[in-house]
């Protein structure tokens, strides 16, 4: 293959991937409905188990906000870089961080059993909470947080998981407030989702 051409795949590549995330953000904020609408269609009833065999529904989280991340204990670098950001971001809270709540839920309940969750989420802040459940379950609570996710093959017979990589911040009746953004410095991190207690 020439460079040439190889320059015009990876530029159609990136186009194609262009296109789908655009299409991910119209799906996910689609313009004929209001703010409050939008919100009102993230979150809902769910029933997970953490990575301690606990049941853990929506109805647990009240009374506190919280910050929930899909992803799976696979992933190569969005996820533990996403739960260090927020490892990082309770550690600034310091006494606070009991005051919220933080969440990793699979995607991926085929390999991420409860004991996976807890050996995984050892490298991380001990107020994060790992769930997962049967692909019933996980299949419900990603489509009621509008979670996009996907198995995907790989050559070697292993595969992998395509998923929406948002932190959502939730407030303590258990609504949706807006993604949260970790891109800034974790001190200023923890004063936003301090406005939520």
């Amino acid at each position: 293959m020439t460079r040439s051409v190889r320059v015009l795949v990876l530029l159609a590549t990136f186009v194609a991937a262009l296109g789908v995330s655009f299409a991910g953000v119209l799906w996910f904020m689609r313009g004929d409905a209001s703010p409050v609408t939008q919100a009102s269609l993230v979150g809902g009833p769910f029933k997970l188990t953490d990575q301690d065999g606990k049941a853990v529904t929506d109805q647990d989280l009240k009374g506190k906000p919280f910050l929930v991340f899909f992803g799976f204990t696979h992933c190569p670098d969005v996820c533990p870089t996403a739960l260090f950001e927020v490892s990082e971001v309770l550690r600034a809270l310091g006494k606070d961080a009991d005051k919220t709540q933080a969440l990793f839920v699979t995607v991926d309940p085929e390999r991420d059993t409860p004991q996976v969750m807890k050996d995984y989420l050892q490298s991380f802040d001990p107020h994060l909470r790992g769930l997962t459940g049967d692909d019933a379950s996980i299949a419900q609570t990603a489509k009621a947080y509008r979670v996009y996710y996907k198995k995907v093959p790989l050559d070697s017979g292993d595969y992998t998981m395509d998923h929406t990589a948002l932190v959502y911040l939730m407030d303590k009746d258990g609504r949706f407030v807006a993604p949260f953004n970790l891109k800034r410095t974790p001190e200023a991190a923890a004063a936003d989702l301090r406005r939520y207690f």
